[in-house]
């Protein structure tokens, strides 16, 4: 149990390190090839923080509001309450707020921005379809999102990939101005010139891509991590892995989720294309792996 968490983590600061070398070499090439310096560095910083921090304070009201969720009281789902509250006491968190979608295909995500403004919603085919083991499996997942502020970390993940596509497009603009080739020309049209014009132009070309992949991989490594944590804290990972399987299972679509969502639930509610690439592009690992590392997980020594 322990080493897969512990697997997860360093790969977690893998994927976030090697981020933070592509968003240098990006830095690093918009300056060489724009000469702009540093005040197009700030301009690009400044909007994509302005439109992250936006995202951040008010991301948990528009996700509900797309999401169709509304709040729920303890009396007409005292269970859930009993659940969550239960859990977040396990987890020495503050119990989140409960929300509820009403719909039929089981699914459920955690939002907010910090434990004290989190919420859980969960839709009421869940609710209905899941037994007591493995809604307490789906519900300790959750937390765990919460526990380990993933999404403070995706907000950081969107901040360096707005700060890439921006110098990135912003490149590209310059080399169609021809303020590029005119800082190489000043350069002397040497050898060194040419190689930075190529390595500015392939970066420019590549790097928004490869920035998305790394925040899509980065997305899938906290799924495991928070099924790694969950199956912690209910100390049964069958419970989890049988929720999985329930609602990966579900043929009912879930008519709220849209892409722009669809990171954010326990199960990718859109539907999925088999293959290498799809996997590649996908804001979740696989069922079958994520059920796997469950079915490996063991408290014997714990």
């Amino acid at each position: 149990m322990y080493e897969q968490i512990t697997a997860n983590k360093v790969k977690s600061v893998f994927l976030v390190l090697f981020f933070l070398v592509l968003v240098f070499l990006v830095v690093w090439a918009f300056e060489q090839v724009t000469g702009w310096g540093e005040g197009g560095l700030v301009l690009a910083l400044i909007i994509s923080l302005t439109m992250a921090i936006g995202g951040y304070y008010s991301s948990d009201k528009i996700v509900l509001a797309i999401s169709r969720a509304r709040p729920v009281s303890k009396e007409e789902y005292p269970y859930l309450y009993n659940t969550v509250e239960g859990l977040a006491l396990a987890a020495g968190l503050p119990a989140p707020r409960c929300y509820i979608i009403d719909d039929s295909a089981p699914n459920a995500f955690a939002t907010g921005r910090n434990p004290e403004h989190s919420v859980i919603c969960v839709t009421t085919g869940l609710l209905q379809k899941l037994n007591r083991l493995e809604l307490e499996g789906v519900i300790a997942h959750e937390m765990s999102h919460i526990k380990n502020y993933d999404i403070l970390l995706q907000t950081v993940a969107v901040v360096m990939v707005g700060i890439v596509a921006l110098l990135s497009d912003w490149m590209l603009r310059s080399f169609w101005w021809g303020s590029g080739r005119k800082r190489d020309r000043e350069k002397g049209g040497s050898g060194a010139g040419l190689i930075i014009f190529t390595i500015g132009l392939v970066l420019a070309i590549l790097s928004p891509l490869v920035a998305q992949l790394i925040q899509l991989a980065i997305s899938r490594r906290r799924e495991f991590l928070a099924d790694a944590n969950g199956a912690m804290l209910t100390r049964y990972p069958a419970g989890l892995a049988s929720a999985l399987r329930k609602i990966s299972a579900d043929n009912e679509p879930l008519e709220v989720a849209n892409k722009a969502t669809a990171h954010l639930y326990i199960v990718n509610p859109l539907k999925n294309v088999k293959g290498w690439v799809n996997k590649l592009f996908s804001t979740h690992p696989p069922i079958e792996e994520r059920i796997a590392a469950l079915e490996k997980m063991s408290f014997e020594k714990v």
